[in-house]
């Protein structure tokens, strides 16, 4: 039976690009999400609705990405005593992606959001199994394995430029 343990919300379609990678993620490892678009400012109830019962139906952590003033991930986390994770995203009316970053990182004291960078998603994704694996050790393990295949693939570049004779210091 498919349960989402993570939610994963966006304020706008045209944000999918960026949101899916923090899906993709979650799909590769086996770990249950949900996907929808909430936005902050046009459809404020559906907001409101969605942070006070994610926790209800099994939600463990909330993705949250957003655009331009990026309200939607700090209005979620005062709604909800899930995690948050905040996935600024630069649209097309950004500040070079600034605005959003910051929206997102000045969260009063009481309310965190973990922010990761700008269009990020992917880390959001990764972000949320390493929370969700402080509690089953199976996605722990995922977790592990995930991170050791990216060391892997560093020590076979070095390597490769070894190899094609470049010089290395060790």
């Amino acid at each position: 039976m498919y349960k989402p343990l993570v939610g994963i919300i966006m304020g706008s379609k045209s944000d999918l690009p960026i949101m899916k990678d923090a899906a993709d993620f979650l799909k590769d490892l086996g770990i249950d999400y949900e996907l929808t678009v909430v936005s902050a400012h046009r459809t404020p109830e559906r907001m409101f609705d969605y942070a006070q019962n994610a926790a209800e139906r099994g939600i463990k952590v909330i993705i949250a990405g957003a655009g331009g003033a990026a309200h939607l991930p700090g209005m979620v986390a005062s709604l909800t005593s899930l995690p948050v994770i905040g996935v600024p995203v630069k649209s097309s009316n950004s500040i070079d992606g600034w605005d959003s970053v910051l929206s997102i990182l000045q969260m009063p004291n009481g309310i965190p959001v973990a922010t990761v960078a700008l269009n990020a998603a992917k880390n959001a994704g990764i972000l949320a199994a390493q929370i969700l694996g402080t509690a089953n050790e199976e996605v722990f393990r995922k977790v592990v394995a995930f991170k050791n295949d990216l060391k892997a693939k560093i020590e076979e570049s070095a390597e490769s430029l070894k190899a094609e004779g470049y010089p290395s210091g060790f």
